[in-house]
Formats: C-alpha cells, structure tokens, sequence
C-alpha cells in the first residue's frame, strides 16, 4: 500500500463521495412518499388496487437492483425514455427501495392495535383524521428504526450506479486504480470512507432500537 499516494487520490475519491450522498438523499426523499403510497394501496380493501400494487412490490424485491438499474439505463431508450446515467440509477435505487419502505411502513401500521382506530372513529374522527392522529404516529415509532437502517443500506447500494458509469465513489476508486494499479490503496480509501459515511447512520439506527425497546 502507497500511502504517500492518499493525498493525490483522496480528492477524487471525496468528489464521488459528494455524488454518492447526492444520490442517496435524492433517492430517499423520493422514495419515502412513493413507499408510503404502495403501503396504503396495498392495504386497500379494493382488491383492483391492492394486487397490483402487490404485484409490483413482489416482483421489484425479487429481482437484482442492478437488473433493475440496467433495464431502466438500457431497455427503456428502446421506449422513447432516454435517462441520463444520473437520473437512471436515481430512479431506479429509490423505486427499488420504495417496495421496502413500503413493507416497513405496512407492518408498523398493522403493529397497532385496530381497536385504536375503531376509537378514534367512535369518538368522531374521520378516517384521514384518526390516521394521522391516532395510527401513524405509533406505526412511525415502531417503523424507525428498520426505515433507518433502509438508509445505510440505500447509502452502500448507491456504489451500483457505478455499473451505468455515475461517477459517484465507487467509480471514481474504478477509474483511480485503473489508471495508478494501486488497487490496495484505492479500494482500502473507498472503503474506509463508506465506512466513515455509515457508521453514524448505523450508531443512529442502534439509538433508536435501543430507545424502542426501553419505550415498549
């Protein structure tokens, strides 16, 4: 390992780190409301809504994201849609992670209790109402955490834009070691900065289980 070569390759790498933390919260903020949207549809009692959306979420969790990433980079300019290879793997990272954030938020809904809503009901409230009020409050409790933790994994996933060329950090540790050979100094910085990126997130996910567990 060259470790006289850090400084040359550290700002390269610290470029592509900016990309990776660009595509990760872009995907999260998309991501979170189009969850949100499949969870409410799948628990629609209108099967010609639920089972679609069930469908979608099956078979989006069943396949490869970089399946997913190439389909939508390669097969959908055969369509008409040309994406750039930033938009592409945007799009497609926060629509595979929304079928999980749909299932999250799903089972912290149906962690609370019906009896809960049926009171509020009782007590007036409209449905919309009792939801926001009542029901989703505690289901974001106990959907905190395994959300949270959604993110670091968002944040480790996003290195597969680099198979449709993003030149977000893994990339530009590809195009480093391609042109230096110093693959151990190169891949080691690449992953001593993921790491760097995720350990608060991870110690931020441990806090809010630990918090859970002592509110349960």
């Amino acid at each position: 390992m060259d470790w006289s070569s850090i400084h040359t390759y550290l700002p390269f790498l610290l470029k592509g780190a900016e990309m990776t933390i660009a595509i990760t919260l872009i995907s999260l903020v998309i991501s979170t409301p189009l969850g949100l949207i499949f969870a409410a549809a799948k628990m629609c009692p209108w099967k010609i809504i639920s089972w679609p959306v069930a469908a979608i979420i099956n078979i989006t969790r069943g396949l490869p994201m970089i399946v997913v990433l190439f389909y939508i980079y390669f097969v959908f300019p055969d369509i008409g849609i040309t994406l750039t290879s930033f938009q592409a793997s945007v799009i497609g990272i926060a629509f595979c992670f929304s079928t999980y954030i749909a299932e999250i938020f799903r089972a912290g809904i149906e962690s609370v209790d019906r009896g809960q809503l049926e009171a509020a009901r009782s007590m007036g409230m409209g449905l919309g109402k009792a939801m926001r009020r009542v029901i989703l409050p505690q289901a974001f409790h106990v959907a905190l955490p395994p959300y949270s933790n959604t993110l670091v994994m968002m944040l480790k996933d996003s290195a597969l834009a680099s198979t449709i060329a993003v030149t977000e950090m893994t990339r530009q540790g590809q195009l480093i070691a391609a042109s230096t050979f110093d693959n151990t100094t190169v891949y080691t910085l690449v992953a001593v900065l993921y790491l760097l990126l995720c350990m608060p997130l991870m110690a931020m996910t441990r806090r809010l289980e630990k918090r859970q567990i002592k509110g349960a």
